[in-house]
């Protein structure tokens, strides 16, 4: 069994190795392939963003920020979600 898995093993390391999806270059995304070339035809020079989140960690960090937000609304009203029931609603059935 243990050889079995050995062998897949090996067989996995080298089919990783030559796979294409490691690339020589840098890939180009839709800015460069749709944006870019569409703006060229109507006559309009492609510019910057305003806030660039192509190079760094800056999209990473605004989605935690998002998360940790969202996190702390949801346990704050976890109770009330989701284990408290609506004493007015039953209130009513009652009537």
């Amino acid at each position: 069994m243990t050889k079995l898995i050995c062998v897949l093993a090996l067989f996995c390391v080298l089919c990783v190795g030559r796979m294409p999806c490691f690339a020589q270059t840098k890939w180009s995304g839709v800015d460069e392939n749709v944006v870019e070339r569409v703006a060229e035809e109507h006559g309009r020079k492609a510019w910057t963003p305003f806030i660039n989140t192509d190079q760094g960690d800056l999209l990473l960090f605004v989605f935690l920020v998002a998360g940790t937000i969202g996190g702390f609304i949801l346990g704050f009203y976890w109770r009330k979600l989701f284990v408290e029931k609506d004493e007015s609603k039953d209130a009513k059935r009652n009537i």
